[in-house]
């Protein structure tokens, strides 16, 4: 049997701190995700043993345990699994060897492990002899990422997303925001030996929109107006998410003046018929193939204007 070195398996340090281990772990995770290698067993065995080691090293209680008795893993084997053991035993040439004193379901929580604890450790850390129940222990939690569109974000979805060969069928409220993680508790891995089910966190990914710019629930957009409109007022007839609708453009507006409208911008999440504002900035739209009539008539007017 191999010993599991989990600081080799993560790639780093005995020194490491508990971020480095957790920023390692997730990088290797997206990497060897069953669903981004699906079929590869080797890719499956590597991902359950980062999960492994990074169930031991990112507790600080089970990585103290774990290094201390790493160091004589092979002193404990040779010592043999069944037998009874305290926290000190002596061989007889006076070698003094230091084991795990207790219930070895204390030191790492539950079953679902590699072969490598379930013989060093007993089964599901608990089989050191008769009478031992296995523990029952809840889940893995599940990460998974999963691109929305814009118009989705916005009005609210529902979507088929397949979780380890599991095809679920989510509703997404109105609102979500690009890099929100949601969690849905208990659709995660099942729980050894009948304990409950893990739970799914799910990182939102909403690519940015052609026409319109968001800032926390407020939205930007630009809209051309012809200059007869701005200079002699009028409506002015704008599509956006929430429909159609009109806004009066006062005489005389200058070019880049933005206009505010009051909730009708992104929804605010988790908070129904709550809406961020909606900012227009209308641009004029200089006239094109003028008729020799329109260019007197402008003619005039610059006159005037200068006169």
């Amino acid at each position: 049997m191999e010993y599991k070195d989990y600081y080799k398996i993560l790639g780093v340090g005995k020194s490491a701190s508990t971020d480095e281990i957790k920023k390692q772990y997730r990088k290797l995770a997206r990497k060897y995700h069953p669903d981004v290698n699906p079929g590869d067993k080797t890719t499956a065995s590597k991902f359950a043993d980062i999960n492994e080691a990074h169930e031991v090293l990112s507790d600080p209680e089970k990585r103290k345990k774990y290094d201390s008795l790493g160091a004589n893993w092979q002193q404990y084997e040779n010592f043999g699994q069944n037998s009874p053991f305290t926290n000190r035993q002596a061989n007889g040439n006076g070698t003094t060897y230091t084991f795990f004193e207790g219930d070895m379901a204390d030191l790492f929580g539950g079953g679902g492990f590699s072969e490598f604890f379930r013989t060093f450790f007993g089964d599901s850390f608990g089989g050191f002899g008769p009478g031992r129940e296995k523990r029952v222990t809840r889940g893995q939690d599940y990460r998974a990422e999963l691109e929305i569109s814009f118009e989705e974000a916005y009005a609210g979805s529902t979507k088929i997303v397949n979780i380890n060969n599991e095809n679920l069928r989510m509703a997404f409220k109105p609102g979500l925001k690009n890099g929100q993680t949601i969690k849905l508790k208990g659709k995660g891995g099942p729980g050894p030996n009948g304990g409950g089910k893990g739970d799914l966190y799910l990182t939102i990914h909403v690519p940015p929109h052609p026409v319109y710019k968001l800032a926390g629930s407020d939205l930007f957009i630009e809209v051309p107006v012809n200059v007869y409109t701005l200079l002699l007022g009028g409506e002015k007839e704008i599509n956006v998410l929430s429909g159609n609708f009109k806004i009066k453009i006062p005489p005389e507006t200058e070019n880049g003046k933005t206009f505010r409208l009051k909730g009708k911008g992104f929804p605010v999440y988790d908070k129904p018929g709550t809406f961020g504002d909606l900012y227009v900035k209308v641009t004029i739209t200089t006239p094109r193939n003028l008729s020799d009539k329109e260019k007197i008539l402008i003619k005039e007017l610059a006159d005037l204007q200068e006169g």
